[in-house]
């Protein structure tokens, strides 16, 4: 795995991490969604890391 790739990875870990420490009930509805919207983009990236590790 190379140092970007590295690096990506985690960069993913910290985003997970970082919202599993949120509560979740105190979050306004556009606070949700910007949650919702780095997760995504977290578990995108997640998965083209995955690709490009095991071609």
């Amino acid at each position: 795995m190379s140092e970007t790739q590295r690096a990506r990875q985690e960069r993913n870990r910290r985003t997970i991490a970082a919202a599993r420490m949120i509560d979740l009930g105190n979050l306004k509805e556009a606070e949700m969604i910007e949650l919702i919207e780095r997760l995504r983009a977290g578990l995108d990236d997640s998965v083209l890391l995955n690709d490009e590790v095991t071609e």
